[in-house]
């Protein structure tokens, strides 16, 4: 593929971007395991189903108490292009959570999450640069009282741009998170306005299986803490067949506030 100087230019300047980020971290058409979606959609009448799994465990110490955090989610994903740039994604989680206080037992959950619905529309494509937004909203189909959920419907907007090369495919997303909950508690101690950004680089390492990269932070949902989750993920995904693709990855947390590590694997067939 032959790009002009312009095209050029862009690519230089995502890759410095992610380069820079990357280094300083380092001191859903999502291509799971990365956590920073793409502009990809499936194409009028296509579709695709996810079933993802992500493990996660966290251990803190504070006031002489340690506490431990265990959780696993599973989510089935549905996504279907009603025309040849946009796509409507359907999320169902569900969720298993413990949590142990010096080792003790505290919570023990599990059940449905939040329902998500998403529009993911790519309005720009030129010489392997594209744009695309992706409104959502999450529905309170989760029980709030056990953890599960907001409560009450909040809203979502994110801005994807896609730069694709040869071998090599680079990702940014930009995003807005309005939560709104219906418990006391939850307003009183969470921030309901909050935003994140994020990169990610594909590498195709043979013919059948692609490296991925990602890093992001956001802002820290805690009213009571002023510092910034961050993460570093590193995966692998392999495609079986053309339509049929099995992936795994691991996320780790950069700093206090983001969960220690997580393991995630999943499986994405599109017909």
């Amino acid at each position: 593929m032959k790009y002009d100087v312009k095209s050029s230019k862009v690519m230089t300047l995502f890759f410095l971007i992610f380069t820079v980020c990357f280094s300083l971290f380092t001191v859903s058409y999502a291509a799971h395991p990365l956590i920073t979606d793409d502009t990809g959609t499936q194409g009028k009448g296509k579709s695709q189903i996810e079933i993802n799994s992500e493990y996660a465990s966290d251990k803190e110490r504070q006031d002489n108490v340690s506490t431990e955090d265990a959780g696993i989610e599973v989510s089935v994903i549905y996504s279907y292009g009603f025309t040849d740039n946009a796509d409507v994604v359907l999320g169902m989680p569900y969720l298993w959570s413990k949590t142990k206080e010096d080792g003790e037992t505290v919570s023990d959950e599990d059940g449905i999450g939040d329902t998500s619905i998403e529009l993911k529309w790519r309005l720009f494509e030129k010489e392997g640069l594209s744009f695309a937004l992706k409104p959502g909203i999450t529905l309170p189909t989760g029980d709030e009282e056990k953890g599960l959920g907001n409560g009450r419907p909040s809203y979502a907007l994110m801005f994807i741009a896609t730069q694709e090369m040869e071998v090599l495919s680079l990702h940014m997303n930009l995003g807005y998170l309005r939560n709104e909950y219906k418990l006391e508690e939850d307003k009183s101690s969470n921030r309901k306005d909050l935003w994140y950004a994020s990169l990610a680089a594909e590498k195709e390492v043979s013919e059948n299986l692609s490296a991925v990269a990602n890093v992001g932070m956001e802002r820290n949902s805690d009213k009571n803490s002023k510092t910034q989750p961050a993460f570093i993920l590193g995966g692998l995904i392999y495609s079986v067949s053309e339509d049929l693709d099995i992936d795994i990855g691991i996320k780790a947390g950069l700093n206090k506030p983001e969960t220690d590590l997580a393991v995630l694997a999943g499986l994405a067939a599109r017909f």
